[in-house]
């Protein structure tokens, strides 16, 4: 049998809410292909994507989070030139912004297999692999999503967030990778509702530059080998 087709797609730096209205849109277009093919018993293949981008400074708060966990009001994002977006993803809050590696899989896992918590387990592999390959030693943090350093030690800190949204097991929003963004904006929030925990990036960690199109060609690859999938373009 055929491994499924995943389309990789670059968005560059794109503005939050039309990256949101992209997802919406293939989720949308998935839904109603499977959908059909239930009523008419028509045998169509949803497409799945894979999207890669950056945004410009915003904050995120997903649909479990608490609102206190933004330390700004409106006036101090204006100052900032930040946005604030409150959406439909699970977690709580967090930032995203230049420097930053967002990957936002539209995926049908009825291709894969239907187990949200695998889903999730399978992207921070995808996460803690791409960062061996860059010589971090990345792991999980037990009880808590995401990929961390030091998860066991007394310096323990954040290099990716994930929050996901599944609907019909099409899913979308996705994971925010620290490549080289500006780790002092992450001071603006409590990250994820999580009050001890430190934040890092990868030039952060290794003390020089990153190629930002190699990560996310490694990243792609991991992600294409964990979930069995054809890179289609």
């Amino acid at each position: 049998m055929s491994l499924p087709k995943v389309r990789v797609k670059n968005l560059g730096l794109i503005d939050y809410q039309e990256a949101w209205d992209l997802q919406e849109s293939l989720l949308k277009a998935a839904v109603d292909c499977k959908i059909e093919n239930r009523k008419n018993s028509t045998n169509l293949v949803p497409e799945q994507h894979l999207l890669f981008c950056e945004h410009p400074h915003v904050y995120t708060l997903g649909k479990s989070g608490a609102a206190e966990n933004l330390l700004l009001d409106q006036a101090d994002l204006d100052q900032i030139q930040a946005q604030f977006f409150k959406i439909n993803r699970g977690g709580d809050i967090t930032y995203h912004g230049p420097g930053q590696l967002v990957m936002y899989p539209i995926l049908d896992l009825e291709q894969f297999f239907t187990d949200i918590h695998k889903y999730m387990r399978f992207l921070e592999e995808a996460v803690i692999e791409t960062l061996h390959h860059f010589g971090i030693a990345a792991t999980r943090f037990e009880g808590l999503t995401g990929v961390w350093l030091d998860a066991d030690g007394p310096h323990p800190r954040k290099i990716c967030a994930m929050g996901v949204k599944c609907s019909r097991w099409i899913t979308m929003h996705g994971i925010a990778l620290n490549v080289h963004p500006d780790l002092s904006y992450f001071g603006n929030i409590v990250p994820c509702g999580i009050q001890d925990k430190a934040v890092t990036s990868m030039v952060a960690e290794l003390g020089n530059p990153v190629d930002f199109a190699e990560v996310r060609a490694v990243l792609t690859q991991k992600m294409a080998t964990l979930f069995k999938f054809q890179i289609s373009q």
